[in-house]
């Protein structure tokens, strides 16, 4: 008896949340019924829109409280309201989903108090019959589970009348893909952006300055060479010493564009050699990438740097001794983890270094999922599309 009138309550509050949304309903209606006479003049331009808008809120705390009942979301459908006021209202009154939501607004501002008046009597004959019916005769209850049925009749009206139609949700649907294809967009042109600025500083920083200093060297040494031979002789030493190090800058920025040990090794061999210089006990886990056709170049190059900038963060950041990297072949995508044993406590949203591996693998449109507790360990997974 105590858990049927436990529930009973539980059900009864959502009655009354459902009846005080009623009751905001009407101030709603008000609203919207002002803002449509409004639109004759220039004001309701401005008006009708915020309008619209307190309506969406409306709904869109119906369908959480809904949601959350049922454990089933309500999905929802708006075009945007964007642009000047007359754009924005021309919008408003556009949007199929604003005359759904006013359906429903009507609607439930008459069934939810109907259904908490009908709630109440349920209380008084419940608590009278279950509790001889359930408290005494140890018997299931039958009145009092009638309440949460009347808070089930309010979810089911309510998805009933706030459920987007299949067309609208495709559209929706679409107009969030193009909107995340375009962060991603722009996402991708930044992080090019800055690899082309980073490629120009260590190009004029080291191989530049280093191909002068061996030119200036040479000129010197071809002065001296008639005069003094062995001075000669030294500074030909030191230009070929300025030549090696300008070589291996320029090799560092080479490497830095597309590691040319992917276009040997592959990708697997890449990793192996990419773990033995990074200074951490690393284990290398294949599962089937080494075998059959190659990951596209973009896709070997992406998951490349997410591994050696994992490794880099671990062994800089993390105090890890040790760290393992597994490459999984997926049927259309390629998965990376990069797992180290350290003490954890990363900010996933934090760093550079992580910010220009989001924006490498959503140009790709990946993934990455990042989990560090603090104590560790750090988790970096990472989901590349991938055509095989």
């Amino acid at each position: 008896m105590r858990e049927t009138v436990r529930r009973a309550g539980w059900a009864s509050v959502e009655l009354l949340r459902a009846a005080g949304l009623a009751l905001a309903s009407y101030l709603s209606i008000g609203v919207v019924i002002f803002a449509a006479v409004a639109m004759a003049t220039v004001v309701g331009a401005g008006v009708l829109p915020e309008s619209v808008l307190l309506l969406r809120r409306t709904a869109g705390y119906k369908r959480r409280l809904v949601g959350a009942w049922t454990g089933e979301p309500v999905p929802e459908a708006y075009r945007p309201l964007t642009g000047e006021a007359f754009a924005r209202a021309r919008a408003a009154v556009g949007d199929p989903a604003t005359y759904r939501d006013l359906r429903w607004l009507v609607a439930h501002a008459a069934y939810g108090w109907l259904l908490v008046c009908c709630a109440m009597p349920v209380w008084v004959y419940g608590l009278l019959v279950d509790g001889v019916w359930c408290g005494l005769l140890k018997q299931r209850a039958v009145v009092l589970p009638l309440i949460e049925r009347l808070v089930d009749l309010d979810a089911a009206w309510s998805r009933a009348l706030l459920l987007p139609s299949p067309e609208a949700l495709r559209s929706a649907r679409l107009a969030e893909r193009v909107e995340e294809l375009s962060e991603t967009r722009a996402g991708a042109v930044a992080a090019h952006g800055a690899e082309l600025r980073r490629i120009e500083r260590d190009l004029h920083d080291g191989a530049q300055a280093r191909l002068v200093a061996l030119s200036m060297r040479v000129g010197l040494a071809r002065r001296a060479y008639e005069k003094d031979p062995d001075a000669a002789h030294k500074l030909l030493a030191d230009a070929q010493d300025q030549a090696e190090e300008a070589l291996t800058e320029l090799r560092h920025v080479v490497r830095g564009i597309h590691p040319p040990i992917l276009t040997d090794r592959g990708l697997v061999g890449a990793v192996r050699a990419l773990a033995a210089g990074s200074g951490l006990e690393v284990s290398v886990r294949d599962d089937g990438v080494e075998d059959g056709p190659r990951a596209p170049a973009a896709v070997e190059a992406a998951a490349y740097f997410v591994i050696a900038e994992a490794l880099t963060n671990a062994a800089k950041h993390s105090g890890a001794r040790q760290a393992s990297v597994g490459l999984v072949r997926m049927p259309d995508r390629l998965r990376v983890a990069v797992r180290d044993e350290g003490r954890g406590g990363a900010d996933p949203s934090g760093g550079s270094g992580l910010l220009g591996m989001r924006r490498r693998v959503a140009a790709l449109d990946g993934t990455v999922e990042m989990t560090s507790p603090v104590g560790g360990p750090t988790l970096i997974e990472v989901e590349l599309p991938c055509v095989w």
